[in-house]
C-alpha cells in the first residue's frame, strides 16, 4: 500500500512539476514574442528599402559608391520609419485583431515617415551635398515597407482565425442552416464573427436584403441572394432552419413585416442583440438571441432624459412600496441606478423582499439598502418607519391589481388600494416627504371591475391629499405591463411549456401593453415633472389584439398553430373588459415637450365627499360586507359600472355622500396646467 501511495504521490508531483515548466516556457516565450514582432517589422521596412532602391536601377547599382550609399542610408530610413510608429503606438496593437482601425493609423504615420524623409532629403541635398537618396525610392520604400507591416499583421489574424475555426476532436454535429435578414454593418459584423468560431452551431447560407444595390454583391464571403420577398421560396431550396435579423435600426414595423413573411412559411426568427443587451450582460458579442415578445410591440420603445431625474433622487432618502413585485423590485432597480442615500425596501412578502434585497446587495453594494418587512395597511409599523427614516419621495407600488381575484374580494381590495393608500400618502405628508406617486393603472377610466373602481377612488384620495399638503402627489396611469407577475404573457408562456391549449378569454380582447423598465422610468419622471393633482399617462401606441399575442408567442416558441398547440376560447371573466382604455375624454389631458407622455389633473372632488366616501368605506371593509362595497363603490367611483348579483347598480347611498356628485370644475379664465416634461 505504501509502494502504492508513493507512485501515486510521485505521479502527482511529475505532474505540478512538468505543469510549472511549460508556464515558465510560456513566460519565456511571451518576452519573446515582443522582440520578435520587432524583429520582423524591422526586416520588412529595410527588405522594403532594399527593393525600392533596385527598382529605381532597373536591379542593377550603376557602381559600388551606389550601393555603400544604400547601405548607409538604409538604417537612418528605418530608423525614421519606426520611430513614427512607436510615437503612434502601432506597437501596442494585437496583432491577432488587426482591423481597419489600425491599418488608417499605419497609413496616417506612414505619410507622416515620408514627409520627414523627404523634408530631410531635401534639407540635406541642398547644405551638406550628400544623403541624396532619390525621392521615387521614398515613395516607393514607403509604401512597400508599411504594405509589408500591415500584410504581416493581416497574416497573422487569418492564421488566428482559421486556428480558431479548425474542428477539434469531437463528434460532428448538424449546424442550423440560416439565412441573415440585413446585409448591413451588423450583418457583416455577425457573418464574420460566425465565420471565425470553430464551434459555432450556425451555417450562414446567405443574406437577405431589400436595397436593391446590395442584391448579388458579396459580403465576408457569403452571398446576398434577393429581397425578404424570397425567402418562402429559398426556405424549402436551401433547407433553412431559420433566419436571424440582423438589422440595426430595425424598427418594430420592421420586424412586424419580417415576422409576418416568417409566419407565413412558416420559419422561426431570431435576432441579434442590442448594445445595451450587450452591455449589461445579457448575451455575448456575436450572440444571437429569441425574438422577444417587446420586439412585437407595435410601437417604438420610449426614450427618457435621466438629466432630472438623477438632479431628484440622487443623495435623497427614497421609499419604494410593493418593492417585491415586477413594478416595485424594476423601481428599485432604477432608483439604485441614481444613486440615493437611503434606498427602502418596503414588501409584507419575506420571500420576495429576501431575493430584492440579495439582488440589489449584490448589484449595488455602494447604495445603503434597508429592506423592511411591513404591510402598508399597518398604520402603527408605517408610521415607525416614517418617524425613523423619514424618506423624501415615496414611490407606492403595493397593491392588489388582478382583475378577476379582487371581484371575489372586493374587501381587501378597497382595504389595500383605497384606505391603505389614503393612509400611506397623508403619513407621508404629515412627516414630510416631498414626492408620493400613486401607482395607477388604465383600468381606472369608466371602471367596470372592483380592482379599477378602487385605483380610480385612490387616484381621487391622492388628489384630495394634494389639496391639503406642500407634498406633491401625482398619479401614473399605464396600460398592461410586460412580463409582470400573474399578467397574460408568463401565463401563456407557462401553457406554451406545458403543450396547450392558450386559453384566450374572447377572440376581440384587446390591450394596451408597455415593458416594465418603461413603465418603471415613467414614474420616476413623474416624480421630477410633477407639480401636483397630475395623472401621467403614456401613449402606449398601438393596442395589441391578445389573440395575436398568443399567436405571436406560438410562432415564437417555435411551434405550430392548431398542429402543435391549440388556442381555447374560455369567454371574459368578471370585471373585465373588451377594450382598455388610458384616459377619460372629460380628463384634462395636454401633450408635454415629450411626444410619449400626456399629463393630465385628475377631476377634483369636494374634499367633504373624499373624507365621506372614505369613512363610509372603512367600516364596510371592516365587516366583511361584500356586496354592499360594491354596490357603495358604484355610488361614489365616478363612471365605474360594477356588477353586483349578475346586474350593474347605481344605487344612492343615503348620508353623507350626495346622490349627484359634481366635480370641481377649473375656472373658465384658467387654463389647464402644462408640465414642463422631458
Amino acid at each position: 500500500m505504501e509502494s502504492q501511495a508513493q507512485v501515486l504521490m510521485d505521479d502527482s508531483t511529475l505532474a505540478v512539476i512538468v505543469e510549472r515548466s511549460f508556464r515558465r516556457q510560456l513566460r519565456r516565450w511571451g518576452k519573446m514574442v515582443g522582440p520578435l514582432k520587432l524583429g520582423l517589422d524591422l526586416g520588412g521596412l529595410a527588405l522594403a528599402f532594399v527593393i525600392a532602391y533596385l527598382l529605381h536601377f532597373d536591379f542593377t547599382l550603376p557602381d559600388t559608391a551606389t550601393g555603400f550609399r544604400m547601405v548607409v542610408e538604409l538604417p537612418f530610413v528605418v530608423f525614421i520609419q519606426i520611430l513614427a510608429l512607436r510615437l503612434g503606438g502601432a506597437h501596442r496593437f494585437v496583432w491577432r485583431y488587426f482591423s481597419l482601425a489600425e491599418a488608417r493609423v499605419f497609413l496616417l504615420f506612414a505619410v507622416w515617415s515620408l514627409t520627414l524623409l523627404v523634408l530631410v532629403r531635401l534639407e540635406a541635398g541642398l547644405l551638406l551635398g550628400f544623403w541624396l537618396i532619390p525621392v521615387s525610392v521614398l515613395i516607393v520604400d514607403t509604401v512597400f515597407g508599411f504594405g509589408s507591416l500591415v500584410g504581416l499583421r493581416v497574416a497573422c489574424r487569418s492564421l488566428n482565425e482559421n486556428g480558431h475555426n479548425k474542428p477539434k476532436d469531437e463528434p460532428l454535429r448538424r449546424k442550423k442552416r440560416i439565412l441573415l435578414i440585413g446585409a448591413g454593418r451588423v450583418g457583416m459584423m455577425v457573418a464574420r464573427e460566425l465565420l471565425c468560431r470553430a464551434k459555432a452551431e450556425y451555417e450562414i447560407l446567405g443574406f437577405l436584403d431589400d436595397d436593391p444595390l446590395k442584391q448579388g454583391a458579396v459580403i465576408q464571403g457569403v452571398k446576398v441572394l434577393g429581397p425578404l420577398e424570397d425567402l418562402p421560396q429559398l426556405k424549402h431550396k436551401l433547407g433553412l432552419d431559420h433566419v436571424v435579423i440582423t438589422i440595426a435600426t430595425a424598427s418594430r414595423r420592421d420586424i412586424f413585416k419580417i415576422l409576418k413573411v416568417c409566419q407565413s412559411i412558416p420559419i422561426k426568427a431570431r435576432i441579434v442583440p442590442t448594445f445595451d443587451e450587450i452591455l449589461l450582460g445579457k448575451v455575448e458579442i456575436g450572440g444571437i438571441r429569441d425574438l422577444q415578445i417587446e420586439d412585437l410591440l407595435p410601437r417604438e420603445p420610449v426614450r427618457f432624459d435621466d438629466e432630472e431625474v438623477t438632479k431628484f433622487l440622487t443623495s435623497r432618502r427614497v421609499m419604494v412600496t410593493g418593492a417585491g413585485g415586477s413594478i416595485g423590485s424594476e423601481l428599485v432597480r432604477q432608483v439604485a441606478r441614481y444613486r440615493p442615500s437611503e434606498l427602502l425596501l418596503v414588501e409584507r412578502a419575506e420571500f420576495a423582499l429576501f431575493n430584492i434585497d440579495r439582488e440589489m446587495r449584490e448589484a449595488q453594494p455602494e447604495v445603503h439598502i434597508i429592506p423592511l418587512l411591513a404591510d402598508v395597511g399597518d398604520k402603527a409599523r408605517m408610521s415607525s418607519i416614517f418617524q425613523d427614516h423619514r424618506p423624501h419621495v415615496v414611490i407606492h407600488a403595493a397593491a392588489h391589481k388582478h382583475v378577476p381575484l379582487m371581484e371575489f374580494n372586493p374587501t381587501e381590495a378597497v382595504k389595500n388600494n383605497i384606505l391603505a393608500t389614503h393612509a400611506l400618502g397623508k403619513m407621508a405628508a404629515e412627516f414630510g416627504a416631498e414626492a408620493f406617486v400613486l401607482i395607477s393603472t388604465d383600468k381606472a377610466v369608466r371602471p367596470t371591475s372592483v380592482m379599477g373602481a378602487t385605483k380610480r377612488m385612490a387616484e381621487l384620495a391622492v388628489q384630495d391629499l394634494n389639496r391639503q399638503f406642500l407634498t406633491r402627489f401625482v398619479a401614473v396611469r399605464f396600460g398592461n405591463v410586460l412580463g409582470s407577475t400573474g399578467s397574460v404573457i408568463p401565463i401563456f408562456l407557462e401553457q406554451i411549456r406545458k403543450g396547450g391549449p392558450v386559453t384566450v378569454t374572447h377572440p376581440e380582447m384587446v390591450r394596451y401593453f408597455m415593458t416594465i423598465p418603461e413603465a418603471a422610468h415613467l414614474v420616476l419622471e413623474a416624480c421630477t415633472i410633477g407639480k401636483g393633482g397630475e395623472v401621467f399617462v403614456l401613449d402606449m401606441g398601438e393596442p395589441v389584439l391578445i389573440l395575436e399575442l398568443a399567436e405571436r408567442l406560438i410562432d415564437l416558441a417555435g411551434l405550430k398553430r392548431r398542429h402543435d398547440i391549440d388556442i381555447v376560447f374560455t369567454g371574459m371573466r368578471p370585471g373585465e373588459k373588451l377594450i382598455e382604455e388610458t384616459a377619460h375624454t372629460e380628463e384634462h389631458l395636454s401633450k408635454t415637450i415629450h411626444p410619449k407622455i400626456f399629463i393630465g389633473e385628475i377631476s377634483a372632488y369636494p374634499h367633504d365627499f373624499v373624507e365621506n366616501t372614505l369613512e363610509l368605506l372603512a367600516p364596510l371593509a371592516k365587516s366583511g360586507d361584500e356586496k354592499a362595497l360594491t354596490r357603495l363603490l358604484n355610488q361614489v367611483v365616478p363612471e365605474a359600472h360594477l356588477r353586483v348579483d349578475g346586474e350593474t347598480h347605481r344605487l344612492k347611498v343615503a348620508g353623507k355622500v350626495p346622490a349627484t356628485i359634481t366635480p370641481l370644475k377649473q375656472p373658465s379664465a384658467v387654463p389647464v396646467r402644462l408640465v414642463n416634461a422631458r
